[in-house]
């Protein structure tokens, strides 16, 4: 049967700005207030989505969170009109609007945690979308980013959606972020590596920033999603590197088929987890574990530039392609270092490179804005049509964006309530633009 891969994108929403909410992540602290721009935001989003379209890709679309989200303000004790809610909590607690104004779930490769019918027992494609209960902005996107997928995968014949973890901290559960699955191809049984930071149960922590992921979140959604415990393996990331601002794995190690490209600072116990990822492997194709040395590049380097938060993709004539910032051609060792992978004996023959910079300042790369699906051709044709992107689709978000987006966006306009009005507004006519039901809890 054939499968593909499909990247499903975050939109990002009209309220992008930078309120330096992500402890542990460098970037969305160095940069906090900032202006931003949301328009341009939604554009480089679109092209990157676009332009994968156009290199004969399937690229999927996922709608934004709506924001304000005043149904968690009210559950704060404020009250009255929704025009009232956004000024009380400007004046007495700007930290909570700032909070539920975020439009942080553009990045979907936190959205949810999928795994494909070819790993699950019962032939079905499972979706457990992420609490992120590490930060309050994050932990209250799970509702309705539930509801998005539900909406975009709706044939409960094919698509199996689960209910996020419990908001707790034992469950601490980052989604596909922290998610690599290892094949000679996209249809064929898969490894699942699932890297967490903390196991509850070992003093092996970080100790400078939170550990988001843990083991114990891990192996409950390999349960739900009845994987294959013989394909499926545990691995700690390194503590260390994530005390430098490697607050998820992706910003550290990326996988795509049968190729895994990481620093050799990634993982606890390196050698260990990569002589258990060799064991594992089951694929009738090579195995290609590429280590990223020090010398070549530091963790420092790879934090500022994301070259590890690139997106690895399969090209229709064969090889692959890194998606990369342009951020990794400022860096001279990264850039050397990329011109070399593409020379070096692995399937990786092109590197490509994208201004996502409105994202970058937020500390989200080319990788964080995608979830991945692997999908049979049954099952793409059951996915909703209307979250495909298409030259018609394309042009549709990207009037829409310049319709109702704003081009500069600073903290103190989050108070104003006609910001709020502009962004549901917004948000209603994509649901018929996407065709996405009552997905929101807001009415026009």
């Amino acid at each position: 049967m054939n499968y593909t891969e499909v990247n499903f994108d975050g939109l990002v929403g009209p309220t992008h700005n930078y309120a330096g909410l992500s402890y542990g992540n460098v970037a969305s602290k160095s940069n906090a207030n900032k202006v931003a721009n949301p328009k341009k935001a939604a554009l480089q989003g679109l092209e990157k989505m676009h332009m994968l379209s156009q290199m004969g890709l399937p690229q999927g679309v996922l709608a934004p969170n709506a924001r304000p989200d005043l149904i968690t303000l009210r559950s704060l004790g404020f009250s009255g009109s929704d025009a009232n809610v956004i000024s009380q909590a400007s004046k007495s607690a700007p930290q909570f609007l700032k909070a539920c104004y975020s439009a942080s779930s553009m990045w979907t490769a936190n959205a949810a945690t999928i795994s494909p019918s070819a790993d699950s027992g019962d032939g079905k494609v499972h979706f457990t979308p992420a609490n992120l209960n590490n930060k309050i902005h994050r932990a209250i996107e799970a509702k309705t980013t539930s509801k998005i997928l539900k909406a975009t995968f709706s044939d409960e014949s094919m698509f199996t959606h689960h209910a996020p973890l419990p908001q707790h901290p034992l469950f601490g559960d980052e989604g596909a972020a922290n998610y690599t699955r290892l094949a000679d191809s996209y249809g064929h049984s898969g490894l699942a590596l699932f890297v967490y930071g903390e196991d509850m149960n070992s003093k092996v922590k970080p100790q400078v920033f939170p550990a988001r992921q843990t083991r114990q979140a891990s192996e409950a959604i390999a349960r739900s999603h009845q994987l294959d415990p013989a394909q499926t393996l545990y691995i700690q990331q390194n503590p260390a590197v994530i005390d430098q601002g490697v607050f998820h794995n992706d910003v550290i190690a990326i996988g795509n088929e049968n190729v895994f490209l990481f620093h050799e600072q990634a993982f606890y116990q390196q050698k260990k987890v990569i002589a258990q990822i060799r064991q594992n492997y089951t694929g009738s194709r090579p195995l290609h574990l590429i280590e990223v040395s020090d010398a070549d590049l530091s963790v420092g380097e790879a934090v500022q530039s994301y070259i590890f938060n690139s997106q690895l993709v399969s090209l229709p004539n064969g090889g692959m392609a890194l998606i990369a910032p342009s951020e990794c051609q400022t860096i001279d060792t990264v850039e050397r270092y990329l011109a070399a992978l593409c020379q070096a004996s692995n399937p990786i023959n092109e590197v490509i490179y994208m201004d996502l910079k409105q994202s970058m300042q937020n500390g989200g790369g080319p990788a964080c804005l995608r979830l991945r699906v692997a999908l049979s051709q049954q099952e793409l044709n059951a996915v909703n049509s209307h979250c495909l992107m298409t030259d018609t689709l394309h042009n549709t978000l990207t009037k829409w964006v310049n319709k109702h987006y704003r081009d500069r966006l600073v903290e103190a306009d989050l108070a104003d309530p006609s910001l709020m009005q502009e962004s549901q507004q917004a948000l209603d006519e994509l649901t018929q633009i996407m065709s996405l039901g009552s997905v929101y809890d807001f009415q026009l």
